[in-house]
């Protein structure tokens, strides 16, 4: 937990890498994920590294993986229900003679799928095309065979119908055109021909009886056949441009019948052989693919891992002698026996004499911030980092929003029964938590927050039970405080009073009507009562005023960790928090404690208390809280305002007066050393050590530091008061989502138990549904988004600005685990 307090201790460390054993070094830290390399060739082109010739080699081969991916979703039969499997166990990177073996195989088996490939389409297109010859010949053998036949055309868009009447044997030189086109085409050929020919042509379409498959698309289509009979050569020269334009296929057709029979024959022979080679060529082709779904994850893994760390190396600097590459790397310092040790492992792989090692190195830039997280507290970390990453060992927020955003979440949506819902859902994907299919990319905003979701459904049950609300209903746990008996008893309800008054209210000072408070919660008494929303809104607003004003003074002394300023910056801000608004929960939980319900009608005002102690008066007709409270209120106003230009002031004029005391203290101890050293000087002493001492910390910029705080204390200030009032949406928003919940119950549910006998059932059911669908789409999903916005907020604004910057970021250590997963999410 100290860890996940403040980030993990991280130093930097530069790296001794030897030539040989570099590469296998860099593998083992990158199979841990301990450190974050830092370039130390910023200013050297990408394209001029050292190691950039073997990225490229590792760019190619992802190239010729990808082409096999692409063939085996296009072709494997059956096809693979989603991407390929990863590799179990994970294969290590390859050394470069193992890459070199990847690289030959994989080639061979991308240039033979290649080549079968290219075999399957070529047999697949004129198999198409035999198939299409074959419908022509066969679907106008009928037309050609008969001594007359006849063809009326239609044109709508001129309004003439000619009619032909044609004896193929009885004129001479009649020429032909036959081919297939596509069905979409046919309206715009038949009506292009008509226009281009004058009428001159006789056509017929008919549909094929097969379906074929296009040799551009692969899609199955049924083609429509089409027989042109014209006269002319000019004719003839239109009807083929016509058919080339839109890219028909056109077959020879001969005049007579025996030559067509003759050629049908020919065709069945040659589409028998055709199907044959092709099944054999899809066998050979399924072989070549189930090899490549066996060896190609590993395959993808191994060159990632080869990639990413000949990425790395060229992150680093050779040394001066080149037999060895110095790095730079960020390392958690709890991790530095690891680094070692993988370094040492390095070395042993590579049957290095010389081992690799390490030296902490002094940083002028702020480390970067690493957390501990597992799948729990991800969630809530998650939330923090979206406003900013922490700063190197800051207090981090995440550990108390564990809590605290789920119960404000839930002060504003308590409800028993929404938040059994809602945990109901979270528990199913904290228990289906391995499933891979809930586990996807576009399931993470929902499933990497269900503990979140799970807390707030939890605590929104917790709520809730206080509220006494259940899908807007009371729960009668225990008896109620209230009791009519004793109203009837002492006359004061009677028969008349009854008839006469629509709302009866019950006096708690009468003895019996009132006997103390409910054990858990709201009296369910209060349901009932037509002053309801009144009595809620006043215990609503000053249970948010109390949470916010706690939740704030918390976060003011979180700052203490963060900035241990205590005298200049934390006391005054806690007199300013504490004596204004911490003194206003006081006087409510007072209020609460020391008047009972016989009291109830001669309570003072907090409010005008309140407005009073600014104005430093007393109102006669507002009776004090306790003995003493004018000169209580005086001091905390006198205090407060005090603190105010402490906190303006104190920093600021502190930081100067320490600065000028380490200025003379520096100028003295330069002084010594100037009488130390003789007029010419001592090799052993540089100028700049003479002088750097009076020069250190020289620039302090006294101006700048006067209005950076004057900025801080009017914020804080005035924050302070609009924070608070900030605070009363977790009022507002329960508030709204109670009668929403009760408009829903009362203008749906209730319609449906008002039906009686078996249609009543078939009525209730049917409302049933629909109030299911309306309670999960409003108050669980739009309810609960807002409710959740406003929690954000509230953590963001009002509790972190306390005491948090954000203005880290975070570590990202060189990892192969990260690499390989964020390439599958792709």
């Amino acid at each position: 937990m100290g860890s996940m307090f403040r980030s993990e201790e991280v130093c930097l460390v530069q790296l001794f890498l030897q030539s040989g054993s570099a590469y296998n070094c860099v593998s083992e830290l990158g199979e841990l994920g301990l450190v974050e390399f830092r370039d130390l060739n910023p200013n050297v082109n990408a394209f001029q590294r050292k190691f950039v010739g073997e990225v490229r080699r590792c760019e190619e081969l992802e190239k010729t993986f990808t082409f096999l991916e692409q063939e085996i979703s296009r072709s494997l039969s059956p096809p693979l229900q989603g991407p390929l499997p990863p590799p179990c166990p994970t294969p290590s990177a390859p050394q470069p003679r193992e890459l070199i073996t990847i690289e030959e195989e994989s080639e061979r088996l991308a240039r033979e799928l290649k080549e079968v490939s290219r075999n399957r389409d070529s047999l697949r297109a004129q198999l198409t095309q035999l198939c299409q010859y074959k419908g022509v010949l066969t679907r106008t053998h009928s037309l050609t065979a008969s001594q007359v036949v006849k063809k009326f055309y239609s044109y709508n868009s001129s309004c003439i119908i000619i009619s032909f009447s044609f004896d193929y044997c009885a004129v001479e030189n009649t020429l032909f055109v036959a081919g297939v086109v596509h069905p979409w085409k046919v309206p715009s050929f038949e009506r292009l021909l008509w226009r281009a020919c004058r009428g001159y042509i006789i056509v017929d379409f008919r549909e094929m009886e097969d379906r074929l498959e296009h040799p551009d698309t692969g899609e199955m289509v049924q083609w429509t056949v089409f027989l042109i009979s014209y006269w002319g050569e000019q004719i003839g020269q239109k009807v083929k441009k016509i058919c080339d334009c839109f890219r028909t296929q056109t077959f020879a057709y001969p005049e007579s019948s025996a030559e067509r029979e003759e050629i049908l024959q020919g065709l069945q022979g040659r589409i028998e052989d055709i199907k044959s080679v092709l099944s054999q060529t899809e066998a050979f082709l399924q072989q070549l693919l189930l090899r490549a779904v066996a060896v190609l994850p590993q395959w993808k893994v191994r060159v990632q891992k080869c990639k990413a760390i000949q990425m790395v190396l060229n992150l680093c600097s050779p040394s001066v002698t080149d037999k060895c590459l110095i790095a730079e790397a960020w390392c958690p310092t709890a991790k530095l026996p690891e680094l070692q040790s993988a370094l040492r492992e390095g070395g042993r792989k590579s049957g290095s004499g010389v081992d690799s090692f390490y030296n902490r190195l002094p940083s002028s830039t702020p480390p970067p911030t690493l957390f501990p997280l597992n799948s729990f507290t991800t969630g809530f970390q998650n939330i923090v980092d979206a406003y900013g990453v922490a700063s190197y060992r800051e207090v981090n927020p995440a550990v108390y929003t564990i809590i605290t955003f789920p119960f404000l979440f839930a002060v504003m949506f308590g409800d028993v029964g929404h938040g059994l819902l809602m945990t109901l859902a979270a528990l199913w994907m904290v228990l289906e938590e391995k499933d891979p299919k809930l586990n996807k990319n576009n399931n993470e905003m929902m499933f990497g927050g269900r503990y979140l979701i799970l807390l707030m459904g939890l605590f929104s049950i917790y709520t809730g039970a206080i509220y006494n609300e259940c899908f807007s209903r009371g729960l009668s746990t225990f008896n109620s405080a209230w009791h009519v008996g004793p109203m009837f008893e002492k006359n004061i309800w009677n028969a008349s009073v009854l008839a006469g008054n629509q709302y009866l209210s019950m006096d708690p000072v009468q003895p019996g009507v009132f006997t103390g408070p409910y054990p858990f919660g709201i009296d369910p008494v209060w349901g009932m009562a037509n002053n309801k929303l009144t009595f809620l809104n006043s215990y609503k607003m000053k249970m948010s005023v109390i949470i916010g004003i706690i939740h704030m003074t918390f976060g003011v002394s979180l700052s203490l960790f963060n900035y241990f300023s205590l005298l200049f910056v934390l006391i005054p801000e806690l007199f300013f928090m504490v004596s204004l608004f911490g003194y206003l929960v006081f006087m409510v939980v007072y209020k609460w404690i020391a008047y009972s319900a016989a009291e109830s009608k001669t309570a003072p005002s907090i409010l005008i208390h309140f407005i009073d102690m600014f104005l430093f008066t007393e109102n006669p007709d507002n009776p004090p809280l306790y003995t003493g409270q004018s000169l209580v209120q005086t001091i905390l106003v006198v205090l407060a305002l005090l603190s105010v230009p402490v906190l303006l002031l104190g920093k600021p004029t502190c930081e100067l007066i320490i600065f000028k005391l380490r200025q003379r203290r520096n100028f003295y101890m330069a002084e010594d050393r100037r009488l130390l050293v003789n007029d010419e000087g001592s090799i052993n002493t540089r100028q700049g050590e003479i002088e750097g001492a009076a020069a250190e910390g020289e620039e302090f910029d006294a101006a700048n530091e006067y209005m950076h705080q004057a900025i801080h204390t009017i914020e804080y200030c005035l924050g302070c008061i609009s924070n608070t009032a900030s605070y009363l949406r977790l009022w507002a928003l329960s508030l709204a989502h109670a009668q929403l919940s009760e408009v829903l119950w009362v203008m749906v549910m209730r319609i449906a138990l008002k039906w009686e006998g078996y249609v009543g059932s078939v009525v209730l059911f049917v409302i049933f549904a629909f109030f299911a669908v309306l309670t999960v789409s409003i108050l669980l999903v739009m309810e609960g988004l807002s409710a959740f916005l406003h929690a954000l907020r509230l953590h963001w604004v009002e509790f972190q600005n306390k005491f948090y910057s954000g203005t880290g970021y975070k570590l990202n250590p060189f990892s192969f685990s990260s690499i390989i997963n964020a390439s599958a999410a792709i």
